[in-house]
């Protein structure tokens, strides 16, 4: 015999209750009262009147942001051996036969995504005398069910940060072997086969072998980083998670560069020592984080930026750098603008090109995979636009792309790994420092489309923010967070989509930055 009752939307989630001793109707009151207004979910053993009911049932919110209930599902009452009634949920939709069930987790780690929940047939049920005692069977089964569930969702979650890698280093390996093809054209002289792409390659490879390495020694000093309370509350889970990755991807891309130029380049020279010291005062920055403060103040920051950048600047006007033009402090310009020669004004342009990429770099890195992913493609976009003025630089930008997509292998979605302050501060000053030498500084802001507009939207929630509250008394806000990826990402848009729509725009850009400047030159 069988007996059928009714619920509306039904879905089965993670919360269990168990209650005995509770009559048959008194459960179908329960359920009616709490399935419309609760996401909750009943698993239970129910013995009354010499039988034993096993009941799993579950309840799905109404109203709100979650929808209303108006679907119906049909839960069968079974008889079962020795007089045990078991009660279970059916789907009775297209299919023959019982749907698994799906849930959706809320904020948090498990934010991102529906997981699936295996039927309990996987394992095996207890007996009929191992009814009388449920304990030790429950917590299996609830074992087994909460394994497989956690690897299907690592599964699902790896899944996207690999599928953005491998489209990015698609996309630059194809680039790259182009540029290569006809680089003699665009030099006028014999250039080494895989010219641009030998450094990129040997970048990645090494970066990403030391990372196996490098991230469980950053776990085990316990270099965790710290999550700021006034971001988004879904990413309250990285805060376990290791920081200070530029460390050791940095040092591999400058050491790669210096080795396939010889060590004879004084351009690669002076821009790997200006990206050591933003990586040092990067590094600071993060060790100082690391005892909960806030890290360097505002004033030692732009002291210390203010200092290296006059530093470059003294050194760029005593060096002689190889150049077609035999100049200094010119900026090549599209026609019909052509070459425009700054002269005082030139140290002025690179203190402001040294301090919007690093401030922008560092206000980029706040999702996985999004700084270092477009910081590769920037690198790019600068190695073909110096191409013609310094091959060098080229080879030293290609380089520093390797060493950003080999962290990507360890710092795509979900990381294991943040460059911190150490590697998104010395990468605004390599893009920057090639910029200075060559005089592409056109290109360049291009190429860092994203950085730039990320930076600017944090100048422009201030302002906004600022004058309506000195006009009207209460600050008003053009996005609801910034920078902009966090805007993104509370109007519910996905992390790694928005990391793979800045690929996708930073592809786009570099292509018009590596056009104007192989025009310019």
């Amino acid at each position: 015999m069988y007996k059928v009752m009714r619920f509306y939307n039904p879905s089965f989630t993670k919360n269990t209750t168990n209650i005995s001793n509770l009559r048959f109707l008194g459960a179908h009151n329960y359920f009616s009262h709490f399935c419309p207004y609760g996401r909750v979910s009943f698993g239970f053993h129910v013995q009354a009147l010499g039988f034993h009911y096993d009941f799993k049932v579950a309840g799905k919110r109404g109203g709100g942001r979650y929808g209303s209930c108006s679907r119906q599902r049909i839960f069968q009452v079974d008889a079962m051996d020795e007089g045990s009634i078991g009660v279970s949920s059916i789907d009775w939709g297209e299919s023959d036969g019982p749907i698994e069930y799906i849930f959706s987790s809320s904020e948090g780690e498990d934010s991102d995504g529906d997981v699936l929940l295996q039927p309990i047939t996987d394992v095996d049920l207890p007996t009929t005398k191992e009814n009388f005692h449920p304990t030790d069977d429950s917590v299996t089964v609830a074992a087994h069910r909460f394994a497989v569930l956690g690897r299907a969702h690592k599964r699902r979650k790896t899944f996207y940060g690999i599928l953005n890698n491998i489209g990015l280093l698609t996309f630059l390996t194809v680039l790259l072997l182009l540029v290569d093809s006809c680089a003699w054209r665009v030099v006028r002289l014999p250039l080494e086969p895989f010219y641009l792409v030998r450094p990129f390659f040997i970048s990645t490879f090494v970066v990403s072998s030391i990372g196996y390495i490098c991230v469980p020694l950053l776990c085990t000093l316990k270099l965790q980083s710290l999550i700021r309370n006034e971001g988004p509350a879904q990413h309250a889970y990285k805060k376990r998670t290791p920081t200070m990755g530029g460390l050791y991807f940095i040092p591999v891309g400058i050491i790669v560069a210096e080795v396939l130029v010889g060590f004879s380049s004084t351009a690669v020279s002076g821009t790997s020592a200006v990206t050591c010291a933003f990586a040092t005062m990067g590094l600071l920055d993060d060790l100082l984080s690391l005892n909960g403060n806030k890290g360097l103040s505002a004033w030692m920051r732009i002291s210390f930026e203010v200092a290296v950048t006059t530093g470059f600047s003294f050194w760029l006007y005593a060096t002689d750098i190889s150049s077609p033009y035999n100049m200094k402090m010119v900026v090549p310009l599209p026609a019909p603008l052509g070459l425009v020669c700054l002269g005082s004004f030139y140290p002025f342009l690179t203190s402001l090109c040294f301090v919007s990429m690093t401030k922008g770099v560092n206000l980029t890195d706040g999702l996985d995979g999004l700084a270092g992913g477009t910081a590769a493609l920037a690198f790019v976009g600068m190695s073909i636009a110096v191409l013609p003025i310094c091959s060098d630089l080229a080879v030293f930008g290609a380089s520093m792309a390797g060493a950003c997509m080999g962290f990507l292998f360890h710092n795509r979605y979900k990381a294991s790994v943040f460059m911190g302050d150490t590697g998104s501060l010395a990468l605004g000053g390599a893009l920057a420092s090639m910029a200075a030498c060559t005089g592409m500084f056109f290109p360049l802001f291009i190429s860092s489309g994203v950085f730039v507009l990320e930076a600017l939207s944090v100048i422009l929630q201030v302002s906004f923010f600022r004058t309506t509250k000195h006009l009207r008394g209460i600050g008003s806000r053009l996005f609801r967070m910034a920078p902009l990826h966090h805007h993104l990402e509370l109007r519910g848009i996905k992390e790694p989509i928005i990391v793979a729509g800045a690929y996708a725009v930073s592809c786009l850009l570099i292509l018009c930055a590596g056009y104007v400047g192989l025009i310019s030159a």
